[in-house]
C-alpha cells in the first residue's frame, strides 16, 4: 500500500504539470529553434518562387529601423497553404518573438526579434518623452561617443541604469540615448565576443551587427550601427568622424 502511495504522488505531479502547462503554452515560452526557423525559411523561399520574387512581409514606414522593418506576414504564407499556423513562439500565436527578414534583396533570411525587449524600451521611452516634454531636452547623461549618450536615469525616476538581457550571451547590456533622444541597446559586449571568437571577414566601415545574425537566430533590435577598428567594435558615428 505504501508503494502505491509513493508512485501515486509523482504520477499526479506529471498529470498536474501537463494540465497547468500544456505543450502549446510551454512552446510559447521557448526560444525559436532551428527546425521552426528552417520551416518558415522554406515557406518564405517557396512564396518568393510563386510570386516572382515578392516577400511575405508587412508594410512598414520607410524610416523603420532595419532589424524591425521587414516583419513576416504569416497570413500571406497561410493563403498559399505554405504553413498551417504560425510557430508557437511567434507573437501572432501568443509567443514572445516577432519573425523578421534580413537581407531582403540579396538573400532573404528569417530571424527573430525578442518582443520583451520591445516592451521594456517602450516603457522607458515613455519616461524619456515625459521628461523631454517638461524640460525641452532629453535626459542626456555623459557622452559615450559621437551622438551617443548615457541615460540620466535618476532624472526619469529610476534607481539604477537600465540594463537589457542579451539574447546572445549571459551578459546584461546598457541602454543609451542617441542624439535625437531615442533609446537603443548597446551590443558592443556581444560584438567584442563574436569578433574575438567567430570567423569573419568584416572590415572597417562595414556594419558588423550582421556578425551577430550570422551566428544566431536573433536580430540586434533597437541598435545603432557599429563597425570594427583595430579588432574592436566601435559606433559607426565614431568611425565616420575619424
Amino acid at each position: 500500500m505504501k508503494m502505491l502511495k509513493l508512485w501515486t504522488v509523482p504520477f499526479l505531479l506529471v498529470i498536474l504539470t501537463g494540465c497547468l502547462y500544456p505543450s502549446n503554452e510551454l512552446q510559447k515560452n521557448q526560444v525559436p529553434n532551428q527546425v521552426q526557423l528552417d520551416s518558415i525559411q522554406n515557406a518564405v523561399d517557396t512564396y518568393q518562387e510563386n510570386t516572382n520574387g515578392l516577400l511575405p512581409i508587412k508594410t512598414k514606414p520607410q524610416d523603420t529601423p532595419i532589424f524591425q522593418k521587414y516583419q513576416l506576414d504569416f497570413e500571406k504564407l497561410k493563403q498559399q497553404n505554405l504553413i498551417g499556423e504560425p510557430p508557437g513562439t511567434a507573437f501572432e500565436n501568443g509567443g514572445y518573438y516577432q519573425y523578421v527578414i534580413i537581407h531582403p534583396e540579396e538573400n532573404p533570411t528569417v530571424k527573430v526579434l525578442d518582443l520583451r525587449t520591445t516592451e521594456t524600451l517602450r516603457s522607458l521611452q515613455v519616461k524619456v518623452k515625459f521628461f523631454r516634454d517638461n524640460n525641452r531636452y532629453p535626459p542626456f547623461g555623459d557622452q559615450i561617443a559621437k551622438g551617443v549618450y548615457a541615460l540620466d536615469y535618476e532624472q526619469i525616476g529610476l534607481d539604477e541604469p537600465p540594463m537589457i538581457d542579451s539574447p546572445y550571451s549571459q551578459q546584461m547590456l546598457p541602454v543609451y540615448l542617441n542624439s535625437e533622444g531615442k533609446l537603443f541597446i548597446d551590443y558592443r559586449k556581444d560584438l567584442y565576443e563574436y569578433l574575438s571568437n567567430k570567423d569573419h571577414s568584416y572590415e572597417s566601415g562595414e556594419d558588423i551587427r550582421y556578425l551577430l545574425t550570422d551566428h544566431a537566430p536573433f536580430v540586434p533590435g533597437y541598435s545603432e550601427p557599429y563597425t570594427i577598428l583595430e579588432g574592436e567594435p566601435i559606433f559607426m558615428s565614431e568611425y565616420q568622424s575619424s
